[in-house]
């Protein structure tokens, strides 16, 4: 039976503050709950589940687990419907910088819906990319709704948060490849030295001092008359080209 003290723990980490000072994040929902299980480097600190689930996915010993039932589940899930499972899993180590050289990495400027940051985690581990480089203005990968939306991706691809334009200067001898509606057709471009792929914001695109860092701006070609496209399926259309 979960504690009124617990349900408030619980629910005081759909906060970012608190998923920070406590440096956990939530999983729900038993496919990413099982996922992230799975992973090596991800560290289960609980799990709150409904009987019949627990009896289905035997645990190993020393994870703490605690049943209870739909009412108690409702009370402490942050999506609008609860889903079998809960799991507080603790952050990753946070990453202080990366390494550039011979690879490619997605640099995202104010990415802030949730569902297209952790979708846009996902494409970049689907298509093997095992870094990403974001704006503090960007959404919370640990928000709820990042982790739904990326599932068990987020336990295999780092991010960076950190201030862009200080990191592009720190970083000059990269190849910069900038997503824009002025850009040059993706589709007609040969084969590209790998570097950082510049993603801006859903609306406003990439903030100017970013783009005149730009080596190059690419386009993907637009044959109707859609004013522009989601910044995560505009990411998953660069990669299937570039990658």
């Amino acid at each position: 039976m979960l504690s009124k003290t617990k349900v408030k723990y619980i629910q005081s980490l759909g906060h970012k503050k608190r998923r920070d000072e406590e440096q956990v994040f939530i999983a729900e929902g038993p496919k990413i709950v099982s996922e992230l299980l799975l992973e090596p480097d991800m560290k289960v600190i609980e799990i709150f589940a409904l009987a019949e689930w627990l009896l289905q996915n035997p645990l190993p010993a020393n994870i703490p687990r605690l049943i209870v039932t739909e009412e108690e589940l409702e009370k402490i899930t942050q999506l609008s419907t609860p889903n079998k499972v809960m799991a507080i899993f603790q952050q990753p180590k946070a990453i202080v910088d990366i390494i550039t050289k011979d690879k490619w990495v997605l640099l995202l400027d104010g990415i802030q819906d949730p569902g297209n940051m952790g979708t846009i985690i996902r494409i970049a581990d689907w298509f093997g990319i095992k870094q990403i480089i974001c704006s503090h203005e960007c959404a919370s990968i640990y928000n709820t709704k990042v982790i739904q939306s990326s599932m068990a991706s987020i336990a295999r691809v780092e991010v960076l948060v950190t201030d862009l334009l200080p990191w592009i200067n720190q970083h000059a001898d990269c190849n910069y490849y900038a997503a824009s509606l002025e850009g040059k057709d993706l589709t007609s471009m040969g084969k590209l030295k790998k570097g950082i792929i510049m993603i801006g914001n859903e609306s406003k695109g990439l903030n100017p001092s970013l783009l005149a860092k730009a080596n190059i701006l690419i386009t993907i070609p637009r044959i109707g008359k859609a004013e522009s496209l989601n910044a995560s399926v505009a990411t998953g259309i660069i990669l299937s080209h570039l990658v």
